[in-house]
């Protein structure tokens, strides 16, 4: 199989102790459905995501806009250090959490504007997160306008409420927090301190992890389409995961 972005094939990670993993979640280890608490995880990513962890010292990373509690669920029995909502609450590889305060009262707002049009609309999702409202359209994509206008009317005058896009969703969040700055706060921290970044997303979200792995000369990988800043990309998830299976057999794993 050739594992191959914009005519650049995916690096060979020979070094477990050279390198940190970071890894967005749905789109890039589950495939993107319906409705978010439906996803599965296969075995054989768990695996590897269990492989990778002792091959690499620990130093492999969630960075997903889901909630911590919700990715521990899909993984079990795995357990690593994740960056949930965006980067708004985090869990080191020691199991300590890290979360900011933010305005609970303004999201609550948000929700209760959204909720009529949720409602009135069947196939519409909102989803409540800790420090964060999603408003899923997947169903309805011939929503996408009406929700966003919709999600930018509840926010608009929420204190310290910022908007963020994703693949058919637009979500609220409490704090001004993204990818790139869980995975630099990451990169203070063993077992990731002194490593090389690389962080393997799909969405919208996850350019501002590729934008700080590539200030880092680590590696940014794109899993399937659309414009991105990443220099690397695989096809879908299958194929991050088979050059994932790759770097074991050359560690030996």
């Amino acid at each position: 199989m050739s594992f191959s972005a914009l005519n650049t094939p995916l690096p060979v990670l020979d070094n477990a102790e050279r390198f940190a993993l970071f890894f967005d979640f749905d789109g890039t280890l589950a495939e993107i459905v319906e409705r978010p608490e439906d996803v599965e995880v296969t075995q054989a990513t768990r695996e590897a995501l269990e492989a990778l962890r002792d091959a690499f010292g620990g130093a492999v990373s969630i960075i997903t806009g889901r909630d911590i509690p919700s990715i521990d669920r899909f993984l079990a029995p795995v357990r690593l250090p994740i960056a949930g909502v965006h980067g708004l609450s985090r869990r080191d590889a020691e199991g300590q959490f890290h979360s900011p305060q933010f305005d609970g009262e303004a999201l609550a707002v948000v929700e209760a504007k959204l909720q009529p049009l949720v409602d009135r609309e069947a196939g519409l999702i909102l989803e409540c997160k800790e420090g964060a409202i999603a408003l899923h359209y997947r169903q309805r994509p011939e929503l996408e306008a009406v929700c966003l206008a919709a999600m930018e009317d509840a926010a608009a005058n929420a204190p310290g409420v910022i908007l963020r896009r994703g693949k058919m969703v637009v979500e609220a969040v409490g704090y001004p927090s993204d990818k790139g700055t869980a995975i630099a706060t990451f990169l203070t921290e063993r077992p990731f301190l002194g490593r090389v970044p690389v962080f393997a997303g799909d969405d919208l979200t996850d350019e501002d992890g590729f934008a700080l792995v590539n200030k880092h000369e680590g590696i940014a990988i794109k899993v399937g389409p659309g414009e991105t800043c990443a220099p690397y990309r695989v096809e879908n998830r299958q194929d991050l995961l088979a050059w994932l299976n790759s770097i074991l057999e050359k560690l030996g794993q």
